[in-house]
């Protein structure tokens, strides 16, 4: 597989496991001109901005890890085009990484602020 279809897969994983957790999938891959958020649910009164980061094994470090300033910079931009576009401006958010380490997801919420 090529790196954008296994993004895909691990993608819908990490959908799955929050669907399991109690969210409603909003959006996958939402794109704008500020860059793409991988997920955009709800979870109870939460608009959660997630990004999901996959690797095969400790080699490339954690996943967890490659979610830096620069990327949460872009998420953030990216969550201030979705919450106007969709007139949700007064709506509580945050903003989760889901790491998938081979075949293990670690979920943190509210992982860095906006």
């Amino acid at each position: 597989m090529n790196k954008r279809k296994t993004g895909a897969v691990y993608e819908q994983k990490a959908a799955e496991y929050l669907e399991k957790a109690g969210c409603r999938i909003l959006e996958m891959n939402y794109r704008c001109r500020a860059g793409e958020i991988d997920i955009v649910a709800r979870d109870g009164r939460y608009v959660v901005f997630c990004e999901v980061k996959y690797r095969s094994g400790s080699r490339a470090g954690s996943p967890l890890e490659a979610v830096d300033y620069k990327k949460q910079q872009v998420i953030f931009r990216c969550a201030q085009f979705y919450l106007a576009e969709h007139h949700m401006q007064d709506v509580p958010c945050r903003f989760d990484v889901i790491g998938i380490e081979g075949e293990e997801i670690t979920h943190i919420k509210d992982a860095f602020a906006g």
